[in-house]
């Protein structure tokens, strides 16, 4: 049976999932599960996740949740595609270094900078001017890094692609449709940045969203 995939088409953690299924070229079932009716709530999908948050795979009986652990099962458990983690010791430890900073210092403030400027108007609520100021100095600073690190190595945790390079790439889609650009000023996260989102894992991720 085929993996199946509860998340929603509009969740940038849901779309790291689906990109490294479409890059493994592994099968599975979309389900969407539906925040209208509170279904993530619902004691059938507590009694997978009890966090009750997407996204969270069931493959063939075995329930896993949190984006980043379900994308480093797929690439340890399923051989096919790109490999995605390093397998010397001293390159996946720079791996490891990699992802910790994507989730320390880009989606630690890219994820509260989406909410303000999305999440709130769609419920009728104010953005902090304060809050969206701080995030954004905070995103730059993390960026204005990157773009030294780019200079020298072709991905973000070397020479190679791996998950740190595709955890990127939902969030900074959805900064750039609220005017927050990550390549402005900066030509190696441009390189870099344009590179990855074109691959078709991810252009396979987005047209979820119009399906």
């Amino acid at each position: 049976m085929p993996i199946k995939l509860y998340s929603s088409p509009n969740t940038t953690h849901g779309k790291i999932v689906s990109m490294v299924l479409y890059e493994k070229g592994i099968p599975f079932e979309f389900a969407k599960v539906d925040f209208a009716s509170k279904q993530q709530r619902s004691p059938e999908f507590l009694a997978m996740n009890p966090f009750g948050k997407i996204p969270c795979i069931d493959d063939n009986g075995f329930i896993l949740y949190e984006s980043r652990a379900i994308a480093r099962y797929l690439e340890e458990n399923y051989p096919g595609g790109p490999g995605l983690i390093p397998s010397d010791p001293k390159q996946r430890a720079l791996f490891d270094q990699a992802a910790a900073v994507e989730l320390s210092s880009f989606d630690h403030y890219g994820t509260p900078l989406v909410f303000e400027v999305f999440v709130k108007p769609y419920f009728k609520q104010e953005p902090d001017p304060a809050k969206c100021k701080e995030m954004t100095e905070h995103l730059n600073a993390t960026l204005d890094v990157y773009e030294k690190i780019l200079a020298k190595q072709q991905y973000i945790a070397g020479d190679s692609l791996t998950l740190a390079d595709l955890y990127h790439i939902p969030l900074a889609s959805v900064l750039s449709r609220g005017n927050f650009d990550i390549t402005d000023g900066r030509p190696n996260v441009k390189r870099w940045y344009d590179e990855i989102s074109s691959r078709p894992s991810w252009l396979k991720a987005e047209a979820e969203l119009k399906a």
